[in-house]
C-alpha cells in the first residue's frame, strides 16, 4: 500500500508540510529469466525468504510461477527479459 497516495496520506499527512507523489517507471532487464530468478532469489530479501520457507516441491511450484509471471510481462522477444515496473516516487516534506 505504499505505492498509493491515499496511503501516504493516511500515514504521513498529520505530520507533513507537504506530500509530493509522481508515478514512475522502471525497466527490469535481465539475460533471461533464469537470470532474473537467480538475482531474486540470492539477492532480494522477499524472494529468497520465501524459497527459504519452501521445502523441494514448494520451490518448484514458485519457481514455475514466478516463470509464468514474467513471461506474462515480458515486452522482449529475443529470450532476455524486459519488465516494465510502475511505481510512485514520494517527497514528504517534514512540518
Amino acid at each position: 500500500m505504499w505505492g498509493t497516495t491515499a496511503r501516504l496520506e493516511e500515514m504521513f499527512g498529520g505530520v507533513a508540510a507537504e506530500i509530493a507523489a509522481e508515478p514512475r517507471m522502471f525497466v527490469f532487464r535481465y539475460r533471461s529469466p533464469d537470470h532474473w530468478l537467480d538475482i531474486f532469489k540470492t539477492f532480494y530479501g522477499p524472494t529468497l525468504k520465501a524459497f527459504a520457507a519452501l521445502d523441494a516441491n514448494g520451490q518448484a511450484a514458485l519457481t514455475r510461477d514466478l516463470l509464468a509471471l514474467l513471461q506474462e510481462f515480458n515486452h522482449a522477444d529475443d529470450g532476455t527479459i524486459v519488465v516494465h515496473s510502475e511505481y510512485l516516487e514520494a517527497v514528504i516534506t517534514k512540518r
